[in-house]
């Protein structure tokens, strides 16, 4: 069902479009990424607004790069995408880490934001639908936080890869949409990877103010220059072409994502809330903390827990400590029913064997 894009990409190389672009992107990818901001998020953005960089990972280093530096901190509510704080720091500047509480769907509340805000605060990252919880922020809660964005002259930072895949009547909204104001302090940051499962294509972009996307694209023309020309062409025929497996791919997820929920909830030990968006389900495992395993080893992290359940049951997951939240796990649903089935037996009777702490 991804023929066209793949056509796409083998017309470029016999047609021979194997050299360098504009450092920014090709002019029509970028009038098709403004299009789509356009129909979809609601954001009046022109082609000179966008940049195109080497998958949305290099787009927010590059506009993190672009924004921060020593001195300056930066507010990231947990759980984050482990990239963040490292991207940060590699700017020169401070994560200041807000942690999300099960109870608001680990979304960062307004009141928290305001609490943390500082005279060196200069920016905040938002991801919605999120890396690893899966939550997604309400409409009211982005217009407070834009609110407070603006009161203090924040830059925004707005992460939405994932926004086509939301569950159960929540809705992806972008935040820059929500007024003019705060569409001049917000610079969003999207890929073809997770809509078009075109991961290894490596095409993310960057749309916002001019200023500021002019910034970014000086600063790629001095690092990598432009991204892939062929992974251009493909990423081109992505966003123009049919959009129906996007749809159909959201129905098959929200099957396994409740197959994954329901097998994790009938595990004793662990509980699993529906996560509202995106691909992974994130686990409370604090239950089991102090455990010890057959072997004698006491679990007393999500990183010993997360080497316990390779080892013993041949699962493998990411410990929550590294999305800053030591008390979860993070499990994808993207593979098989009949996978999805199988490692919740393993997760099961590897967890039956722990012997409670005490």
């Amino acid at each position: 069902d991804r023929d066209h894009i793949k056509q796409a990409a083998v017309k470029a190389i016999r047609d021979g479009f194997t050299k360098y672009t504009s450092a920014a992107g090709i002019p029509e990818l970028r009038q098709a990424i403004a299009a789509k901001l356009q129909r979809e998020n609601g954001l009046p953005v022109e082609a000179s607004q966008v940049v195109v960089s080497c998958g949305a990972k290099h787009s927010l280093f590059n506009t993190i790069l672009s924004l921060f530096e020593e001195g300056d901190e930066v507010i990231l509510p947990s759980p984050y995408w482990v990239t963040y704080p490292e991207q940060i720091k590699l700017a020169g500047a401070t994560p200041v880490i807000v942690p999300g509480k099960p109870e608001d769907s680990f979304c960062l509340q307004p009141e928290k934001l305001a609490a943390c805000i500082t005279p060196r605060s200069k920016g905040l990252i938002l991801n919605s639908p999120n890396n690893p919880s899966g939550a997604v922020y309400r409409r009211q809660t982005l217009q407070a936080i834009a609110e407070l964005v603006l009161e203090n002259g924040l830059w925004l930072i707005s992460d939405e890869c994932y926004e086509h895949l939301t569950y159960d009547g929540h809705k992806h909204y972008s935040i820059a949409a929500l007024g003019e104001e705060i569409r001049q302090r917000t610079i969003t940051v999207n890929a073809v990877s997770k809509a078009y499962s075109m991961t290894g294509w490596r095409i993310g972009y960057a749309a916002g103010p001019r200023e500021i996307i002019d910034a970014i694209s000086s600063l790629q023309s001095q690092s990598t220059s432009n991204p892939c020309s062929i992974a251009q062409k493909a990423a081109l025929a992505a966003l123009t072409g049919p959009q129906d497996q996007i749809a159909d791919w959201r129905k098959e997820f929200d099957i396994r994502r409740r197959m994954m929920v329901e097998g994790l909830q009938d595990i004793p030990g662990l509980s699993c809330a529906y996560p509202a968006g995106a691909f992974y389900v994130f686990p409370d495992w604090s239950r089991l903390r102090g455990a010890r395993t057959p072997q004698g080893r006491i679990i007393d992290s999500s990183g010993r827990m997360a080497e316990y359940l390779l080892d013993e049951a041949r699962v493998a997951l990411v410990p929550g400590e590294a999305f800053g939240s030591d008390d979860n796990l993070r499990l994808s649903y993207v593979t098989s029913r009949t996978t999805i089935q199988e490692g919740l037996r393993r997760l099961k009777l590897a967890l039956g064997k722990l012997k409670p702490r005490g």
